[in-house]
């Protein structure tokens, strides 16, 4: 039996050092090639030519990252037939928030990515880190103030943070 793989998400642990790190950016960028083709099957004719964008953006870095993962002596880690979704995404709203969803969680593996490694490959992982903050504030309207690091940062509860909007950090059942 295939069960859907699930990506990286906000809180799990950073992971051990830059190959590490470079295996869980490349997960997250298969999980996000995955979601965008989801939105685009759900955006409106409006917002199609970004999301055909965001697509095309995120395979060119799961391309660049499996060769860095080789690069760096690691097998980089094939992509998964399906990744469960954090939420049905039945309409365009629903899509404009998973691809917000989608940027805001590459932000934070590309945070582990520049925190692990040092030179061409830091400067790389920032770009990547960048980009995906745009795209997240373009999907979403408005900003983190620092993004992919904010949601791990922040205290649970009313003040910030954890905001019961989806499953518990633990759940592994969702992209």
């Amino acid at each position: 039996m295939t069960t859907a793989r699930t990506a990286p998400r906000d809180g799990d642990a950073p992971p051990e050092g830059v190959l590490g790190a470079a295996q869980h950016a490349l997960r997250a960028e298969h999980a996000a090639v995955y979601g965008y083709g989801v939105v685009g099957g759900r955006i409106g004719e409006e917002r199609r030519k970004e999301a055909r964008e965001g697509h095309d953006a995120h395979r060119a870095r799961r391309d660049a990252l499996h060769r860095t993962v080789r690069d760096l002596g690691g097998e980089p880690e094939a992509s998964a037939a399906a990744y469960a979704l954090p939420f049905p995404v039945p309409d365009a709203a629903a899509a404009v928030r998973l691809a917000a969803e989608l940027e805001d969680r590459v932000a934070a593996v590309y945070a582990d990515l520049v925190r692990a490694s040092e030179g061409g490959l830091r400067r790389e992982a920032a770009g990547a880190l960048r980009e995906a903050a745009v795209r997240a504030v373009r999907w979403r309207g408005g900003s983190v103030a620092f993004p992919g690091l904010a949601e791990r940062s922040a205290p649970a509860g009313p003040t910030g943070g954890a905001t019961g909007d989806g499953p518990a950090s633990g759940d592994a059942s969702e992209l």
